[in-house]
């Protein structure tokens, strides 16, 4: 099973806000998910960005892969 750290959208129409998840790469964006990892919020000045970063370590390590979007916030945020 392949893995990828996506984010589910939530909110309303110009005020979304995200979940960081671990999820199956087959799976939808906002279908079940394996593990919530944090949070995101675009909406606040600075970004809203809240996670276990000892849960995103050991889901790198497992081989879950972060999508363009994930991995663009976790190399702003120094994470990998």
């Amino acid at each position: 099973m392949a893995l990828k750290i996506k984010m589910v959208r939530l909110g309303t129409k110009h005020k979304p806000h995200y979940k960081i998840v671990v999820a199956s790469r087959e799976k939808s964006r906002n279908s079940n998910f394996i593990e919530q990892l944090g949070i995101y919020s675009p909406n606040f000045h600075p970004p809203l960005f809240k996670i276990d970063r000892k849960r995103t370590d050991y889901w790198l390590k497992m081989g879950a892969r972060p999508t363009e979007a994930v991995e663009n916030i976790f190399k702003r945020e120094k994470i990998i």
